[in-house]
């Protein structure tokens, strides 16, 4: 008997992805149907054989899937021993309808470096209050496979824009407690949102959502010096929960906010024990 389906879905609170889909199948096959959605696919184990406009292709773990909206499909095991895919359905919004048909005639993309990114995105998706990091790479993500759909991988890169790069960085330390979204911040600051991004990282070497958790992260070290609890700080500086608070801190501090409390309390006010005896002045 065959293992049964293993299957994850939900829909992030990230503008652009209608659902994210994980799943472990060994003897299902998909009939023929369509998505309102581009439907980006990455393989981990096994191989998934499909139909689309009555041609058949093959999806492996090196490559990158992307199926087009409206446009008939279906997809099965390559192999007995079944496959396990992770799949984004991106809403039509993220890749303009005229590339649809170049979607058709090449929906493999050999990219190891896309395929890197959208794994990366996935691991981002499945972390609550990492939004913004999902954000600015499903931006990068939908501009690469417009590149690849538009055949325009070789040409060079935009003028860099060191203004809209600043605005950035000001609009972030207005709001890095409350935060804000990268649609907000393309129409406040009157730019694509994909530009934002790639401005930023190259003027500061970091991405936003990198920049908004150090700013973070600074605010929180202040609180735990000045006696606030951690849980309390979690909170107080913008993030989803403790959790969220504990993984950040320690990846930029080096340890885990209790511990960094626990050794400011046991220092008190400096590196240096108090002495009972008054200091004087030496001879």
């Amino acid at each position: 008997m065959a293992a049964p389906p293993d299957i994850t879905a939900w829909r992030p609170r990230v503008e652009g992805i209608d659902e994210v889909f994980h799943a472990r199948f060994a003897d299902h096959a998909y009939p023929m149907h369509t998505h309102d959605a581009w439907t980006l696919l990455i393989v981990d184990e096994g191989m998934v054989r499909y139909d689309l406009e009555r041609h058949e292709h093959g999806a492996r773990s090196s490559v990158v899937t992307l199926l087009p909206p409206h446009i008939p499909h279906n997809g099965g095991a390559a192999t007995p021993a079944g496959f396990r895919k992770r799949v984004l359905y991106l809403n039509t919004a993220q890749i303009e309808a005229g590339l649809i048909g170049r979607a058709v005639d090449r929906p493999v993309l050999h990219d190891p470096s896309l395929r890197r990114r959208i794994h990366q995105l996935h691991r981002t998706l499945e972390r609550p209050g990492d939004e913004l990091e999902a954000q600015s790479r499903l931006a990068l993500v939908s501009e690469r496979l417009a590149q690849h759909l538009r055949g325009q991988l070789g040409a060079p890169p935009s003028p860099h824009d060191r203004r809209i790069a600043h605005e950035l960085r000001d609009l972030l330390d207005a709001r890095f407690v409350e935060g804000v979204t990268l649609a907000e911040a393309a129409e406040l600051l009157h730019a694509h949102h994909t530009h934002l991004v790639r401005a930023f990282s190259k003027e500061f070497a970091m991405a936003p959502h990198q920049y908004l958790t150090g700013r973070r992260v600074d605010l929180a070290r202040r609180l735990l010096l000045g006696g606030m609890r951690s849980p309390d700080v979690a909170t107080s500086v913008g993030f989803y929960d403790q959790s969220h608070f504990s993984r950040h801190f320690k990846r930029v501090v080096g340890t885990s906010p209790g511990r960094y409390a626990r050794t400011v309390a046991a220092v008190g006010e400096g590196p240096y024990p108090r002495s009972s005896e008054p200091r004087t002045n030496a001879a």
